[in-house]
């Protein structure tokens, strides 16, 4: 997995490969709900990104700070 998403295409017999996250609903919607802070955080360039399986992560004064949940 770590070899196909950093070499961005893959193809098999020539026919293209892609890989997609298989997430439970409970997960997909868990990540769906930090979307809003997602794009305040984008706008103050904060470099978000959302861990596995539904945990904040953000970057604030060269320090990288992680919630489990919007509390």
């Amino acid at each position: 997995m770590k070899a196909a998403r950093e070499k961005k295409s893959l193809t098999y017999k020539g026919r293209q490969i892609r890989f997609a996250a298989d997430l439970s609903t409970e997960t997909w919607q868990a990540r769906k709900e930090w979307q809003d802070i997602i794009n305040v955080l984008k706008q103050e360039n904060m470099q978000p990104r959302i861990l596995y399986p539904a945990r904040l992560s953000f970057k604030i004064e060269g320090e990288i700070k992680s919630f489990p949940d919007k509390k």
